[in-house]
């Protein structure tokens, strides 16, 4: 399969996209601490990944799927943090 110039570019907005996240979940998760991270920010978060996943699905379109399928991961796993550490 040949990538063109532009399946590039979505591949790679792609990827820095995902890992939007990533820095939070780090740091909740080396801190235990998730009492300055908003919840109900992740659960539209993770209302929109759904949605967004839902879409790609729909127009079969790999780099929406891929996207917001690692999006939908790492939200739900701040979600789960969040739930998890909140109280601490």
């Amino acid at each position: 399969m040949q990538l063109s110039g532009v399946d590039i570019l979505g591949y790679v907005a792609g990827l820095i996209t995902a890992f939007t996240f990533l820095p939070q979940v780090i740091k909740t998760w080396k801190t235990q601490s998730a009492k300055d991270v908003s919840l109900a920010m992740f659960l539209i978060a993770l209302t929109n990944q759904i949605l967004w996943l839902a879409f790609g699905i729909l127009r079969v379109d790999s780099v929406i799927i891929i996207t917001n399928a690692v999006m939908l991961f790492m939200t739900a796993l701040m979600i789960a943090l969040k739930l998890k550490y909140n109280h601490r």
